[in-house]
Order: C-alpha cells, then structure tokens, then sequence
C-alpha cells in the first residue's frame, strides 16, 4: 500500500547524495528484490529522511590519512615511483615496470 508517508524513506546512497547520513537511526523499511538460481535477495534498507542527520565534515586529520591511502595506491612496489594513477591490483605493479620489453620499442 503507498501512502504519502512511503516518500519520506530514502536509502544510504540518496541520503549521501543529499549529504545526509542516517545519523544511527533504525531501519525504517526493507525493500528486497528476488533473484534467480536460488541466490539470496537484493536488500535495500531505508530510512527516515527527517531524522536523517548531516554528513560529518572531513578534518584536517581525516584529509591527511586520505591522502597518504591515495599516495600508497598510487606508488609502485617495484620501482617506488608515483605512477600518477592507482596501481592495477591485477598488475601489483605500474604498468611501465609490468611491460618493460613495450616501452623499450616505443
């Protein structure tokens, strides 16, 4: 049944996109969308979005620790350079030290 009060219910990632938080409030719904070959169900949980809280700003700290995890991505164990871009997980390595015969011929 839709009533009115089924709009006020929004889930996390809307609730991010409005820089809302839930703000440690309860499940207020649950949506589940089946799934074939005997998988579990998707599950959206939802929340009221008056009792939603604003985000939590970054602080100074917080950018400072994510900087450094980028910078960790970014750098390649093999040759420590900043490789400019996040490291491939499935190379472990920038591409320059994963394919060095190509950029010989280059």
């Amino acid at each position: 049944m839709w009533t009115r009060d089924a709009f006020t219910r929004r889930a996390r990632r809307v609730l991010r996109a409005r820089d809302l938080r839930p703000g440690g409030q309860d499940v207020a719904a649950q949506l589940e969308r089946p799934r074939r070959r005997g998988r579990p169900p998707l599950v959206a949980y939802l929340y009221r979005v008056d009792l939603a809280q604003p985000v939590r700003p970054m602080t100074p700290g917080r950018w400072r620790a994510h900087h450094a995890m980028m910078r960790a991505r970014r750098t390649c164990p093999e040759c420590r350079r900043d490789a400019g871009y996040v490291i491939p997980p499935t190379l472990g390595m920038c591409v320059t030290c994963a394919y060095p015969e190509e950029q010989c011929a280059a």
